[in-house]
């Protein structure tokens, strides 16, 4: 297959659309990262998702719609939860799990549930295409499935070229970690991945139960993506370890034969070609994480040594993303 490049003019939004509207593969921007798009009402064209990733058919699809109308119809019911939620942080990286409609949403969507992911995104290429394709697009993560989130189109060529019809590119993505997931099935709704919409931010709407390192065993459906041990990983083996041993440990490798990289914030340390150096903040931080684990990625570094983040609550996403990239299985 080979893989169309598109720009994120006009004309390449509405090729874009009618590739999905024939039940084609396009991936896309978002704010978090780039998605991999397919029809959510058509089951053969969702299943063309888990085959180009390589995915779980236990681990169901984010669905990405327009505005909160267009997620209303897709749900059996919209709790009051759902509706408060959804007029003070759509569009923008939150998403709402609701009981499914199955005759909107397609079971392969879904892993065979009863629920469905729904979120509104910000970015405008994102949303001109919700526009132009005119129908509800279920988009996780537009890579090779547990392998690194891309952020921009190169890293989606990298991951999915000739695997999948086109790539829409445009530019790097602003947040750069994955949406928020909140279940509110159920009460209190409940926080199933931390993302950049935060805990506290939530809680200040609707009352939350939070469910910080849930795993989904092998097998298993999962509730909601980003669940598996493993997730949002390089190839090379990624050691998490305090700040102060991170130039030790980077040494340690080095001895040992293997090509080791680094990734510290604020403060560097660690020295050499491979040693990465992101923003204090954690914001910032997220934003510039998966890049930077692509680009030691790329020089086929054997092990990246991390510091490990700050415990409090503002750095939960950011620690869920770097235990999951480390985790061995």
């Amino acid at each position: 297959m080979r893989t169309e490049r598109l720009a994120a003019d006009a004309a390449s939004i509405a090729r874009a659309a009618e590739i999905l509207r024939r039940g084609g593969l396009v991936a896309f921007p978002t704010e978090t990262v780039y998605g991999l798009g397919a029809r959510a009402d058509d089951g053969r064209a969702a299943r063309g998702i888990f085959d180009a990733k390589g995915r779980p058919p236990g681990n169901p699809l984010i669905v990405h719609v327009p505005d909160v109308a267009s997620a209303r119809a897709l749900a059996d019911g919209w709790p009051a939860d759902a509706e408060r939620l959804a007029q003070a942080m759509w569009p923008g990286p939150l998403t709402l799990i609701v009981a499914r409609r199955p005759d909107r949403v397609a079971d392969e969507v879904a892993a065979g549930g009863p629920s469905v992911a729904i979120r509104v995104p910000v970015h405008p290429v994102a949303r001109a295409l919700l526009d132009a394709v005119g129908l509800p697009i279920a988009a996780p993560s537009a890579n090779r499935s547990t392998a690194i989130s891309p952020t921009t189109a190169e890293h989606v060529e990298k991951s999915l070229g000739g695997r999948i019809d086109a790539i829409v590119d445009g530019g790097a993505t602003a947040v750069g970690i994955e949406s928020t997931i909140v279940d509110v099935t159920r009460s209190p709704a409940r926080l199933l991945r931390p993302g950049h919409v935060a805990a506290e931010a939530i809680a200040a709407l609707v009352p939350l139960q939070t469910s910080a390192g849930l795993i989904t065993a092998p097998g298993e459906r999962a509730p909601s993506p980003g669940t598996h041990a493993r997730h949002y990983a390089p190839r090379a083996r990624v050691a998490l370890v305090p700040g102060e041993a991170v130039r030790d440990e980077v040494e340690r490798a080095a001895r040992a034969g293997a090509r080791a990289g680094a990734i510290e914030r604020g403060a560097r340390t660690a020295a050499g070609p491979h040693a990465e150096l992101l923003p204090a903040d954690p914001a910032g931080y997220a934003a510039a994480l998966y890049a930077a684990l692509h680009r030691l990625e790329d020089a086929a570094c054997d092990v990246i040594v991390i510091a490990a983040v700050p415990e409090d609550p503002a750095w939960d996403a950011v620690r869920d993303r770097l235990a999951r990239a480390s985790a061995t299985a």
